[in-house]
């Protein structure tokens, strides 16, 4: 039995509006390359970029790594993913779906992955599948945008829940995960 279409939280970003200049870019500290040849970031030691998700349902994202720099804007949904692309100190520079990026305070995000379902796709609603294969039976249909939380993935198919559905997606049909990465 196909379950209900199911539609994105609608509120995510709240833009901030300043009568103050920007403040000139600040350097992030340079990432190194490890012997795999990944880049891993000089505070955290984890690689850079890499997919994270908000912890906080409020998250303030300032134009540098600082309290001083001013905020740009407001994340107001925890979970959202968002991209690690620097780090400095304890800040860290991220970017979500729309290319949003800014500086956060590190415990504001979590290792918890999570995706949207192609933010990019014109398709009224995906399918989700019982099995990772195109000709498997579709369990549910979810919307552009929906928030998933991405349990694995094999290199094509991550299997992903939320509230009432449980399957399995292509890789690709998701932001938050890279293409052929595979995790458990």
């Amino acid at each position: 039995m196909m379950k209900s279409l199911f539609r994105p939280a609608a509120g995510l970003l709240v833009a901030a509006a300043f009568a103050l200049p920007a403040p000139a870019p600040a350097l992030a500290q340079a990432a190194r390359e490890s012997p795999a040849g990944v880049m891993i970031g000089p505070a955290s030691g984890l690689p850079v970029p890499r997919y994270v998700s908000l912890k906080a349902s409020k998250a303030y994202v300032r134009r540098g790594p600082t309290k001083e720099h001013p905020v740009a804007y407001i994340y107001r949904r925890a979970g959202e993913p968002v991209e690690i692309t620097a780090e400095y100190d304890n800040w860290r520079r991220i970017r979500d779906s729309e290319g949003a990026e800014g500086w956060v305070w590190h415990s504001l995000l979590s290792g918890r992955r999570t995706a949207l379902v192609a933010p990019w796709s014109k398709d009224p609603a995906l399918p989700i599948r019982v099995s990772a294969a195109e000709d498997s039976r579709a369990s549910a249909r979810l919307e552009p945008k929906v928030l998933v939380e991405v349990r694995r993935c094999d290199g094509s198919w991550c299997r992903v829940e939320g509230d009432g559905f449980d399957g399995w997606i292509e890789q690709e049909r998701l932001w938050g995960v890279y293409p052929g990465e595979r995790f458990d």
